[in-house]
């Protein structure tokens, strides 16, 4: 009892019943989406055994996430939040149910690969033009749900509900792959998604905050890209993140390693891309109960370093464990290979678990009501569309060089990164999250 109601008084944003609903929705429409994306990947690889065919789906996702990032925050200000993560939901439903046509066998008996890879880059864009407008409605939205008081507890939860879809989900697609096939693995993407939709209309439409309507567009667009980039803390929470994202994205190429270097299958793959997010789950759940405290800059980028550091040994597990089977569990066999690649895998979403809390308090304690949408979009265009950008990346140098030598080069640069924001952003060395969320 004594532990239940310590954990209760340390996480005082879970008191709030809307906050709770939209911890589920982000939970459950997370879950569903990495559940997809760890299908559709290993179906485009099982389809083209094309490195560069992974690295696509990248670029045919932040094309729109960008691209429309540039508008969307100007109209998820202008607009209620919650009707326009129910018009994203449904239109991921209904996405989810393109996706399931697309893995139909009388349709890949039909149609040939190349046709079905471009109409699976079709419906990679439409998900990546949702996405620009559900990231800075989401984001918007939970900063009307607790108090500013409560915002760093709130993101912790809400990036620890954000981590734990992301960690069933691929274990769950990794799972369903070897034990239904693709077309039923998609069709259980679309049941997620309901849960996620329930769980929004059990959330109220929430009051707008002030502002003029009639402000154009480009000025508005301005604005946003205007704050963030003459506040220096918000600047380099959002650089450093996005550029070690970029270089230390590594999980795009985890159907090569589970497939070439490592040899252990789906179930094998699933726990691989499954893996950070464990990690960020584990690290998560230990903030909740201690908070980051002192100094929370400089240990954003020596965690951003961690990152980098396991990125590299990451690269190189193929080479120091080998693919030689210890022993055997749930249908694939165990290397030192593969414990390496874990290992490294878990850590390094550990690591980034410490920049998630920071970034997401960052951007709730120093932007504007009125201008949420706006810097969540910006925000969106740093962090969002890295990943994307970085899994492009990952599968043109792993075609140009090999793919070990484009996860070490990666890693590599991650640590250049954090040495140039260490000594260009002293703000965030001496930042207080702390005493700024005192402040009214």
């Amino acid at each position: 009892m004594r532990a239940a109601t310590s954990f209760l008084t340390k996480n005082k944003a879970l008191h709030y019943p809307f906050f709770r609903n939209y911890l589920m929705l982000r939970f459950a429409i997370i879950l569903a989406l990495n559940m997809q994306a760890t299908i559709v990947s290993y179906y485009v690889y099982k389809l083209t055994h094309d490195k560069l065919a992974l690295g696509m789906l990248g670029l045919w996702e932040v094309i729109p996430a960008i691209g429309f990032s540039l508008f969307s925050g100007h109209f998820v200000d202008l607009k209620e939040k919650r009707t326009l993560l129910l018009q994203c939901t449904v239109g991921y439903l209904l996405l989810s149910a393109f996706f399931v046509v697309l893995a139909w066998p009388h349709l890949q008996a039909t149609l040939s690969s190349r046709a079905i890879l471009w109409l699976i880059y079709g419906g990679i864009f439409i998900g990546g033009a949702l996405r620009a407008f559900l990231s800075p409605a989401s984001f918007a939205l939970m900063g009307k749900l607790v108090p500013r008081e409560l915002y760093p507890n709130a993101t912790t939860w809400s990036s620890t509900s954000w981590q734990i879809g992301a960690v069933v989900g691929p274990l769950l697609g990794g799972f369903m792959i070897a034990l239904s096939g693709f077309q039923v693995s998609l069709v259980s993407v679309g049941v997620i998604e309901l849960i996620s939709l329930v769980a929004l209309l059990r959330i109220p439409k929430q009051e707008l905050a002030a502002r003029k309507e009639k402000e154009p567009i480009m000025k508005s667009l301005g604005e946003g890209i205007k704050f963030v980039f003459s506040t220096q803390v918000i600047l380099a929470a959002l650089s450093l993140d996005m550029f070690a994202v970029l270089f230390g994205g590594a999980v795009a190429l985890l159907p090569v390693y589970a497939d070439d270097i490592l040899k252990v299958g789906e179930v094998g793959y699933g726990w691989m891309r499954a893996a950070p997010a464990v990690g960020s789950v584990i690290t998560l759940f230990i903030l909740s109960m201690m908070p980051l405290g002192k100094k929370p800059g400089i240990k954003l980028l020596l965690c951003i370093a961690g990152f980098g550091v396991t990125t590299i040994v990451f690269g190189y597990c193929g080479i120091l464990g080998g693919s030689t089977p210890l022993f055997s569990i749930a249908g694939f066999g165990i290397s030192w290979g593969f414990i390496i690649a874990f290992t490294m895998l878990l850590a390094g979403g550990m690591f980034d678990a410490v920049s998630v809390v920071i970034r997401g308090t960052i951007l709730q304690l120093y932007t504007p009501d009125a201008m949420r949408g706006r810097v969540a979009a910006v925000n969106t265009m740093f962090i969002s569309s890295s990943n994307e950008l970085g899994a492009m990346e990952s599968g043109i140098t792993a075609r140009w060089m090999g793919t070990v030598p484009a996860v070490v080069v990666g890693g590599c640069l991650t640590l250049v990164v954090v040495g140039v924001t260490w000594l260009t952003a002293p703000m965030l060395r001496k930042l207080d999250i702390q005493a700024d969320a005192r402040k009214k």
